[in-house]
């Protein structure tokens, strides 16, 4: 069941799926008002949504227009549809004035609230705090009601599968418990009472899955992940107050977005494409020129986002690691190409010099230990070993011998990418590499290289002190998972396992 669910969630965009997830709910509302299970008039949350969804389009448009920035139409439909599910669907009187004052600040938000050109708060908070603090307007989360809660966790569930930020979740729910429960005993109300509201009759859900995970406002690492989450969790309960002033959902999200934004500033680069090159059969490297300079570590990933006409359900935004090292001057990325490859990929695959490109969101914990004395064994699966040329040609630059051993399995020889960077490691600063060819009747000509899977005798044989040495594996979703079970197998710990993963928003 759960290949099967991996598998459509793999096929989407973390955008799309959340676009999808939003639609969903929306549609769930108008149904239960139509049968009399939600109070609210089924015109009107057409109508609020239609508003919604016009005004942050318009104004997004207008903005990008107005200061030549590149947009994702995705952004603006998601924006105003959580809008749309947080603010009382009401389209009468004043109450139209709210909904228009609502979009268009939470799309001016993305444009003028910024540092080096990257927003800091969620676009849906920052706008219904605002509108709090002026127009005494509020965001009612009606979506947090005991009909929508099935709706919200199936849906929510899919999307935390996607993102696989478990942790960061984990904590925001936890915190949010325990402040619940800590506020319901200091005021003497029932703890019971309080936790039933907290589930059935709260923005708990709707706010951990959609908003409190978007990648844009949230940090980059899972430790710092779970300090934001345990922040805004903290804070979320109504009981608590800074000052004279009572949280509110949105209140605690922004407080978290700034910490957030503390922890781990946002980087936001347009690079200017150089070259390709083809390093394997269907793999390419793009080179890139950075606008300017950035710090970033082997191994980590970015956001990139092409805008192009025609785009398919992948939308125009995708992750792709740094396959460069710090050491080097350009930006590389390794990206492998199929018969059918998305919209996303012809469009780069077409691209040259003039091509606008938005490089962002740089994040990732599948990096190097500090400990230069910690044993490694790198493992890697196709395109997955896009952060290993990175680390090993940072390895290699800064002259770090550490004692490493990369399994790298391809399909044939012609797969290999990178051969050439790991060969040198090779020489000079003793990697161990073991290339595994798992095509039939594939010929091998070059050293180093054997044919078959990488398995749990190999790895025993290759490495004799598999057991004081930390591995690192890249490669698809099958493969990685894999690979975990052949290392449990082994018996090698948890903790001595780190897996590449990005939000796989493809």
């Amino acid at each position: 069941m759960l290949k099967i669910l991996d598998k459509f969630i793999d096929s989407i965009t973390m955008y799309r799926l959340l676009l999808y997830y939003l639609v969903g709910l929306l549609l769930a509302a108008f149904v239960l008002s139509v049968f009399g299970s939600l109070h609210y008039n089924p015109v009107y949350i057409v109508v609020s949504s239609a508003i919604l969804l016009a005004t942050c389009w318009i104004v997004n448009k207008a903005f990008s227009y107005i200061l030549d920035a590149p947009i994702n139409p995705e952004s603006s439909l998601i924006t105003a549809l959580i809008l749309a599910l947080i603010i009382t669907p009401d389209p009468t009187g004043y109450n139209i004035l709210f909904l228009l004052a609502a979009s268009g600040l939470a799309m001016a938000s993305k444009y003028l609230i910024t540092i080096k050109e990257k927003h800091i708060f969620n676009p849906a908070a920052v706008a219904v705090v605002l509108t709090a603090f002026g127009p005494k307007q509020t965001a009612s989360w009606w979506v947090g009601t005991a009909a929508m809660l099935p709706f919200v966790l199936i849906g929510g569930l899919l999307v935390m599968r996607k993102i696989r930020r478990e942790r960061m979740l984990a904590s925001f729910f936890i915190a949010t418990t325990a402040s619940t429960i800590f506020y319901s005993v200091i005021s003497r109300v029932s703890v019971i009472s309080s936790l039933h509201n907290m589930i059935l009759s709260s923005s708990i859900f709707f706010l951990g899955f959609v908003m409190l995970t978007e990648p844009l406002t949230s940090p980059t690492t899972v430790k710092k992940q779970a300090w934001y989450g345990a922040i805004v969790g903290a804070l979320l309960p109504p009981q608590v107050h800074i000052f004279s002033y009572y949280t509110t959902p949105e209140l605690s999200l922004i407080i978290g977005n700034a910490f957030a934004y503390i922890v781990s500033p946002k980087t936001k680069l347009f690079p200017i494409l150089k070259q390709k090159i083809k390093v394997a059969t269907d793999t390419a490297d793009f080179i890139f020129n950075p606008d300017r300079k950035f710090a970033y570590e082997p191994g980590q990933y970015m956001e990139w986002t092409l805008q192009h006409g025609n785009a398919d359900s992948r939308g125009s935004r995708r992750y792709f690691t740094l396959a460069s090292s710090p050491t080097e001057p350009d930006l590389r990325v390794g990206i492998k190409f199929y018969d059918n490859s998305s919209s996303f990929k012809e469009a780069l695959l077409d691209s040259d010099s003039n091509t606008l490109i938005v490089a962002s969101q740089l994040a990732g914990d599948f990096v190097l230990p500090k400990d230069p004395h910690q044993k490694l064994v790198f493992i890697a699966g196709g395109i997955g070993i896009t952060p290993f040329r990175g680390m090993i040609k940072y390895l290699i630059d800064t002259n770090d011998k550490r004692s490493i051993s990369l399994f790298y399995s391809s399909s044939t020889e012609d797969g290999i990418a990178y051969r050439n960077i790991f060969e040198e490691a090779r020489s000079k600063i003793g990697l161990k590499t073991i290339y595994a060819i798992t095509g039939k009747n594939a010929a091998i000509t070059k050293p180093n290289t054997i044919t078959g899977y990488i398995t749990e005798s190999l790895i025993k044989k290759s490495v004799p002190d598999y057991r004081e040495r930390v591995f690192y594996i890249s490669g698809t979703h099958t493969m990685v998972e894999a690979m975990q079970d052949i290392l449990s197998g082994l018996g090698v710990e948890k903790h001595n396992i780190k897996t590449d993963f990005f939000p796989g928003y493809a």
